[in-house]
Parts: structure tokens; C-alpha cells; sequence
């Protein structure tokens, strides 16, 4: 759509504003035999050939995803491993999750396909400066919890209105001892409260993730002493316990444990917020302490290419060598997927691991709304990667701590 934005404005925008500023990433609908969902593709690459498009990463066989040594999957962790990501830049993207991003100190927020048609062409976009809100989390987080249930602590806290169009600003010693990955599952769900983008800001941790990654020179920004705050949240991270976002809202907030009674038909590990390489890890914990056999389908989604290699090289800690995919196969899980969006929104009807039926579901997703992940009375609890393993080898909602500690 945007494409086609850009295309009827061609009379005075004959090119991109600039070819190595723009990247293009097909994540969506990708393995599928949808006709439109493959067209969408097709005119994508059709737009970076005509246009000299320099980071387009191109899927062109969809019948074995590692012979497409370009195509990288969901966009969001994507754009953090290629290098794209960098403290004190600008990021418009036409999906509402690019906010990820802030979690490298940039301000990163979605754009609708108008407004991207008119930047790809100018490389502009009047934007209001958004007030702030600040959270600030202390305390040191205990071994049962991942930023996945300080997200759902937030939202459930402020609603999913509490912060719309307004900036998140992560500080704390908390959010200082929280790896990359983590800050990036931190900062996708600020549009789950209606955010206009989330920040953490730059240090030590941001800098060493962007050493192999990029060569382009950055200066990272902070809030300085004279910045004001509409609003200020404090947290004792120390006390959270593992939580669940109940049907059908984020912000739906529950105990994991207060929801042990509830039955379950599947669970899905993957997405832009839960589908990365220390995700798996942290569910590939769980299943390793438990020695058990999953009780429903558990479906494994990884975010990328390099997410989906991690699972069959690194060995997961404490497993005697054990990498991800064997701890996987032997809890009885589904043999990871091709690295894509997958049915975290649903899509065509042969989209991998789709609801097509009425199920509930573990999820470590970002959205749960009816439909969301196929079928419109399916009813989704998102969580994080240990809660949903753990639920997984129960097959009702469970506190993670019954196999972690």
C-alpha cells in the first residue's frame, strides 16, 4: 500500500529519498499458497529493483527458507541483527511493532502506508513530540521472571489507553540488568498501551550488542536533568510474580497461578516479542528441568533465520551440551518452523500453527484480541516463554516456578 503511495506521487518523486535508508523485510503471510499474500511479495521485490533498493531481504523459494540466504524473517529483531538499530537515529516502519527498536535508544514508532509512501519519497514526517512516561524498575529480578511479565505488569497497571500517544520511558536498575533481547520484548508492547514509542536508554549493554553489527558512527540521546515527566510509575521488581494477559485485552492482567485452572489446547512460542534466541532458551529451560513430555501441541516459531540456527547450535546452559531443538524433540514439542510472523496474526488459513478452530491458548505473543491468531472465538493468554512452557507440559495455565524451582 504504501508502494502504491509512492507510486502515484512518481510525478515529483521519481526515487527514494535515499536507497540505503530505506529496508525492506517481507515477514508477513510469507509461507503460504495465497495467491494475494505472494503477490504482496512480488511487488515488493518488483519496487526494490526499480528502485536500487540496497537492504531488501528477498525470499524467493518458499519451499526451504534456508536456501534464501537473503531472507532474514520478522522484521523487528530482524533490523536489530543486520544492524539497522542504532541509539539517537529515527525509525518509522508500517507495522505497529517498530517500536521494538526503542529498546536500542532511538525513537523508533509505526507509521500507516500514506505517511511511509510520502517518507520513502522525502525522508520527512511532522510528528508531534510526545509527553513521557516514566518507569522506573528496581530490584533484582528473581530467576522466574522475563521482561514479558514486566510488560504485562505495565499495561495491566495503566490499561491499554494509559499511554496513548505519549512516550515510555524504561529506566531502573532492573531495566540495566536486562539483556538486549529482553529490552527489546520491553519496548514492543508500548503499543499495547496505546504508546507512540518506548525508549531504554543507551549503555554499556546497547553498546556491546552494536559492536559486530554496525559501523555507522551514532550519538545516543538522554533525558537529561531538566526533563519533565507527565507521569512516573515505580516498581519492586523483586516482588512481581509470573503473570498472564487474560482474553481478550493486554491488559487483562492475572497471576499465573490464579488462572491454574484453566485448560489449554495449545501453546505457541514465537513472534516478534517472544520468538527470539534467549525466548527459547528461557521455554528450553523449563522443559529441561521438568524431564517431561509437553500436553498439548506446542508450536515453535523462531523470529529469524539466525534465531531458528541458534536453536539447532548453542547449547543450552546446564544441559550437558543440549541445544534448543533436542530439548525441544524430546519434550515432545512440534519441530521448529520456518522464521516468519507466523500465526501470531492469524493470516491465510494455511498459515503454520493458525487457530482454525476454537482453542485456548498459551501464547508468547503480543496481542490476544478475538481472532488475532485465526479463529474468532479462540481464546489466547499471553505469556512469557517460561510460563508457556510450563503450561505446556501441564496442559492448564501454569506458574512457571513449579519447574524452576
Amino acid at each position: 500500500m504504501c508502494i502504491s503511495v509512492f507510486n502515484n506521487a512518481s510525478v515529483l518523486l521519481l526515487k527514494v529519498w535515499d536507497r540505503e535508508k530505506v529496508v525492506i523485510i517481507p515477514d508477513h503471510y510469507i509461507f503460504t499458497s495465497d495467491e494475494r499474500a505472494n503477490r504482496n511479495v512480488d511487488i515488493l521485490r518488483d519496487f526494490c529493483t526499480e528502485q536500487n533498493i540496497k537492504y531488501f531481504y528477498d525470499i524467493k523459494d518458499l519451499s526451504n527458507f534456508k536456501v534464501n540466504p537473503d531472507y532474514k524473517g520478522v522484521c523487528h529483531i530482524a533490523l536489530a541483527q543486520e544492524g539497522h538499530c542504532r541509539p539517537g537515529e529515527v525509525l518509522l516502519g508500517t507495522d505497529s511493532h517498530t517500536c521494538t527498536a526503542g529498546a536500542f535508544g532511538q525513537f523508533a514508532t509505526g507509521i500507516g502506508n500514506t505517511d511511509a509512501g510520502f517518507v520513502l519519497g522525502t525522508g520527512k514526517l511532522l510528528l508531534k513530540v510526545p509527553p513521557t512516561l516514566r518507569f522506573v524498575m528496581d530490584g533484582e529480578m528473581p530467576d522466574y521472571l522475563l521482561a514479558k511479565d514486566l510488560i504485562l505488569q505495565i499495561i495491566g497497571e495503566i490499561s491499554v489507553a494509559g499511554a496513548t500517544y505519549k512516550a515510555m520511558e524504561f529506566v531502573g536498575t532492573t531495566v540495566e540488568s536486562l539483556s538486549m533481547e529482553e529490552r527489546m520484548t520491553l519496548c514492543n508492547m508500548v503499543v499495547e498501551a496505546g504508546g507512540k514509542n518506548g525508549v531504554v536508554p543507551a549503555d554499556s549493554t546497547t553498546y556491546k550488542y552494536l559492536e559486530d553489527k554496525t559501523s555507522t558512527p551514532y550519538v545516543p540521546v538522554y533525558s537529561d536533568e531538566k526533563a519533565r515527566f507527565l507521569s512516573e510509575y515505580r516498581f519492586d521488581i523483586s516482588k512481581l510474580e509470573p503473570l498472564v494477559a487474560k482474553p481478550h485485552s493486554p491488559d487483562n492482567r492475572a497471576l499465573a497461578r490464579e488462572c491454574k485452572d484453566v485448560k489449554i489446547d495449545r501453546v505457541y512460542i514465537g513472534s516478534c516479542t517472544g520468538g527470539k534466541t534467549e525466548d527459547f532458551l528461557a521455554a528450553a529451560k523449563v522443559f529441561l528441568a521438568s524431564g517431561k513430555k509437553v500436553k498439548v501441541p506446542t508450536f515453535l516459531v523462531p523470529a529469524t533465520q539466525k534465531v531458528w540456527m541458534d536453536l539447532y547450535s548453542l547449547p543450552v546452559p546446564g544441559s550437558g551440551g543440549k541445544t534448543c531443538s533436542q530439548i525441544f524433540e524430546e519434550a515432545g514439542c512440534d519441530t521448529p518452523a520456518s522464521p516468519s510472523c507466523g500465526a501470531c496474526l492469524g493470516g491465510p488459513k494455511d498459515t503454520y500453527a493458525r487457530m482454525n478452530v476454537p482453542q485456548v491458548c498459551v501464547s508468547t505473543t503480543n496481542r490476544n484480541f478475538p481472532g488475532r491468531m485465526g479463529h474468532k472465538e479462540g481464546q489466547i493468554y499471553l505469556a512469557s516463554p517460561y510460563t508457556a512452557a510450563a503450561s505446556a507440559l501441564t496442559g492448564y495455565v501454569t506458574d512457571p516456578r513449579e519447574f524452576l524451582h
